[in-house]
This record gives C-alpha cells, sequence and structure tokens, in this order.
C-alpha cells in the first residue's frame, strides 16, 4: 500500500561565512610577495578599481569624497570582523589558491615542485588544503617544524580536522620526490628513506631500528659501540652502517630557494622611548581607490552591463576593506607580541618569555587561527635582526621560582654555555643539565640533548674529536 506524499516544514541553523569575510581570510594569510600579484591581477581584471598614482592630481579633491556615496548601492552586508568567526563549523569552499601567486621563476622551488605533485596526487579538496599547509610550513631544508595540532589550527575555520587527518596526509607528502621531505628531524627522514626501498634490501630492518634507536650511537662512528648497542655481529651492523650512508640527510639540498626568501619585512619594530613603537611597511597599503569614470557607467548602464559593474564595485569594496583589515589585524598583533617580548628585544633570545598563539589570540580579541595566519611567512625588523613572527612563539619549561622559561631561552643559554665551555673538555650533555639546573632551569638530558641538536650543535664526543683535529 503507497503512502501519500507529506509536506514537513523543518527549522534549522546554518553557519556561513560572509564572502568578505572569506576574502579578508584570504588576504590576511598572504605574504607580501602573494599578496602583490593578487591586487596586480585583481586591477587588470577590475576596471572599478585604480591605484591612486594613476591620475592626474587634479583628481584629488573629487577622490576625497567619501567612497560610500559613490555610486548605486551595492548591499554588502553588515560589518564583520576576524573575530566573528564562530567555533566548532566547517564549510564547502576552496582554500586559497597559494601556488596561484607564486611567480615564476627560471628555477623550481622546492615548494612549486612539491605543489606540483600534490595537483597531481588525487586528493580531495580537504586533504589537498592539508597538503598545502604542509608544504607552506617547510623551513629551507625541507623539515617540518610545526606540529600537528599548529597545521590543523591554520586550516580552520575553513576546514576542521584532526590529528589522523593531518597525519595521514603528511605520510603521503614525506614520500614525495625527493622523498623524505617534511619530515620532523633527522631520524624520520632517514626511515622514511629507508621505507621507500625494497624489502629485499640487505640491512634493512637492521638500519632501521639504528636509525629510530641508535642514532646517537651511529654518530659517533665506532662500530664497536652500535655492535655492543645492537647486540648484532660486526658484519651486520656494517652492512646496516653502508644502507644507512647511501642516505641524504638533506634531500632537499638541490632546490633553489623561493622567491620569499628575499625578505622584505612586513613590520617595523622601533624603539620608542622607555618602550617600543610597531608601524607597517609602507608598501602594504597599496593606495587603491575606486575609478571615477567607471563609477559615471555604473549609474548610466542598464541591463547586463548594470550587473556586470556592480559586481566589480562590490568585489572593489570588499577588497579595499579586506586590505584594511589585514593591516589592522597585522599590526594588533604584532603590537601584541611585542608587549610579551620586549625582554628579547632588548637583551636578545635568552629574555624571550614563554607565548603561545592563544594568549595573542586572547589580547587581541580574535580566533586563534587568525593570528596564525597573520603570522606564517610575515617578518618583522627589529633592531636585532628580521624574524618571522612565529620567532617570538615559543612554549616553557620549568623555570626558578616555579615561573616557566622560554625553549628559545633555554637553547641561548645552551649556545653560549657550549661556545664558552674548554675545547678539551666539552660538557656532556648531562653536564649541561647541571649547569642548567644551577640556573634554576630543570630538565631532562634528552630534552637537553633534543635541543642541542636542534641547534645544530654535536654532541660532546664530536666536539673533542673537533678540537684535536683543529689543534
Amino acid at each position: 500500500m503507497k503512502q501519500a506524499a507529506r509536506l514537513q516544514l523543518k527549522l534549522g541553523q546554518k553557519l556561513k561565512l560572509a564572502p568578505q569575510l572569506r576574502q579578508a581570510i584570504a588576504l590576511l594569510q598572504l605574504n607580501r610577495l602573494e599578496l602583490k600579484d593578487h591586487i596586480r591581477e585583481i586591477l587588470e581584471s577590475n576596471p572599478l578599481l585604480e591605484r591612486e598614482d594613476d591620475r592626474d592630481h587634479s583628481d584629488e579633491p573629487e577622490a576625497e569624497r567619501d567612497s560610500s556615496d559613490d555610486g548605486p548601492d551595492v548591499e554588502i552586508g553588515e560589518d564583520f570582523g576576524f573575530d566573528d568567526l564562530p567555533d566548532g563549523y566547517s564549510i564547502a569552499s576552496e582554500a586559497p589558491r597559494y601556488d596561484e601567486f607564486v611567480s615564476d621563476r627560471a628555477e623550481e622551488s622546492l615548494q612549486q615542485h612539491l605543489l606540483w605533485q600534490a595537483n597531481l596526487s588525487g586528493f580531495n579538496d580537504t586533504d589537498s588544503a592539508i597538503a598545502r599547509a604542509i608544504i607552506y610550513a617547510l623551513d629551507e631544508d625541507g623539515y617540518l617544524k610545526d606540529d600537528l595540532d599548529t597545521l590543523r589550527m591554520s586550516l580552520a575555520p575553513e576546514y576542521l580536522v584532526s590529528r589522523d587527518e593531518v597525519a595521514a596526509v603528511l605520510e603521503r607528502v614525506q614520500h614525495f620526490e625527493p622523498v623524505g621531505v617534511a619530515c620532523r628531524d633527522l631520524s624520520e627522514c632517514l626511515l622514511v628513506q629507508l621505507e621507500a626501498r625494497s624489502a629485499s634490501t640487505p640491512g634493512l630492518g637492521l638500519a632501521s631500528y639504528i636509525v629510530r634507536h641508535h642514532l646517537d650511537t651511529l654518530a659517533r662512528q665506532d662500530p664497536r659501540l652500535l655492535v655492543r648497542a645492537t647486540g648484532f655481529n660486526e658484519a651486520d651492523v656494517a652492512e646496516a652502517v653502508a644502507l644507512i650512508r647511501t642516505l641524504n640527510p638533506h634531500p632537499c639540498s638541490r632546490f633553489g630557494s623561493d622567491a620569499e626568501n628575499y625578505i622584505v619585512p612586513d613590520v617595523y619594530i622601533h624603539p620608542q622611548g622607555d618602550g617600543w613603537r610597531v608601524s607597517l611597511n609602507p608598501d602594504s597599503d597599496p593606495g587603491l581607490r575606486l575609478n571615477r569614470t567607471y563609477m559615471d557607467l555604473v549609474r548610466k548602464s542598464r541591463g547586463k552591463d548594470k550587473e556586470y559593474l556592480k559586481d566589480r564595485l562590490q568585489e572593489a569594496r570588499w577588497l579595499i576593506s579586506g586590505l584594511e583589515m589585514r593591516n589592522q589585524t597585522l599590526l594588533a598583533v604584532t603590537e601584541a607580541i611585542v608587549k610579551r617580548q620586549h625582554g628579547f628585544l632588548s637583551e636578545g633570545e635568552v629574555a624571550m618569555k614563554p607565548l603561545l598563539q592563544r594568549e595573542v589570540a586572547e589580547s587581541v580579541g580574535v580566533h586563534e587561527s587568525t593570528v596564525s595566519r597573520a603570522t606564517t611567512h610575515k617578518y618583522a625588523h627589529t633592531p636585532r635582526g628580521t624574524f618571522e613572527l612565529k620567532h617570538f612563539f615559543s612554549v616553557g619549561v620549568s623555570g626558578p621560582g616555579g615561573e616557566d622559561v622560554a625553549a628559545t631561552a633555554v637553547k641561548a643559554h645552551l649556545r653560549r654555555m657550549i661556545q664558552e665551555e674548554s675545547s678539551g673538555k666539552p660538557l656532556s650533555d648531562q653536564a649541561l643539565v647541571g649547569a642548567l639546573a644551577a640556573r634554576g632551569i630543570r630538565l631532562a638530558r634528552r630534552t637537553v640533548a633534543k635541543y642541542r641538536e636542534q641547534l645544530g650543535i654535536p654532541g660532546s664526543a664530536a666536539r673533542r674529536r673537533q678540537a684535536r683535529m683543529q689543534a
């Protein structure tokens, strides 16, 4: 028996980003070179936009009129800001196409090479966005310094993904060419290269075991130590070590630096009296305005021409508004960072304070993902050099009096102590633990070893051999 069709009404709520907020988010995460190319492309396609210096000075008095009085009314939505982003939702949209803004270069960069592979990998929209986030988080050596949670945050709110999803895409990227890219440390880099070898490769199992558990012992270049550590005979250990030596600890070294490495600061931090002043790079304001001639055409046109010009007018106003919001957010985030890290500006890395993106987000009143976007590939010029804004974030470790000390400051202490050590008697990791404890900083030996490796400083045995060779 057939049932009669019924008509039902259902009430529900759905979260959706306003188009102008989407554009503002995309603008915020572009670096200066990408932003410059993006603006150039829009100027070429939108006749309603022009630069202020493209017209004669005779037009200036007229141009000073409020643009809100120009042309027909165009609905662009209510006032919006990055702090309007709600927590816990996802939207179906394309992530910003970072690769579209990378300048053409005679020599292919690592990022361009990886993006090309990502585009051919059959990723869905979400995985493609994750892959791009990973690729743009790599350092100049092709290593990934951001953890999985930081990558997840950089994708919000467009994509709400889990750690497992990020980890799965990361594993695929690590097997792009060159194999071993996007690894977190040397051990992982070598293991990924070993995983790519045939399972029948002689010595593969033992080589993987040594890289995973005895990399420090391997660095001492004493086969007898590896024999004792692994319990295998000398022939097996020699075969495994020979295989490891065929691996490349710097698989990305053959690629040229990306154009972004020609750093132009986004913000300047100047001493002012007893404090510090933050100012934007003047080039951050492209000086855009609405074209008067085409504004008159909007009033006079009819039909499809009018609709086209109204759409371009809306696009132009959103871009101008989005650029203003980008600059305001970048300035506010930098000022919040300076307020916390003024000790670094005065005394150097030993005075760096623990600082998380969440703290800056709460101070500025925006979503944490906004801080992530505002500090990625954005650079500040300071009296102590030019640094990416992410450099000023650091986790805390236990310090004197129970207060936390920034990991960056601990590394600075380690570097200074090793520089001042006796060349004939280099400090072991355990001795460094004791020296830090004397300064009120308590760390485990493995943490000290990790920080030392991150600084690119070899162990005490290797430093002793270097001193003997130089003597």
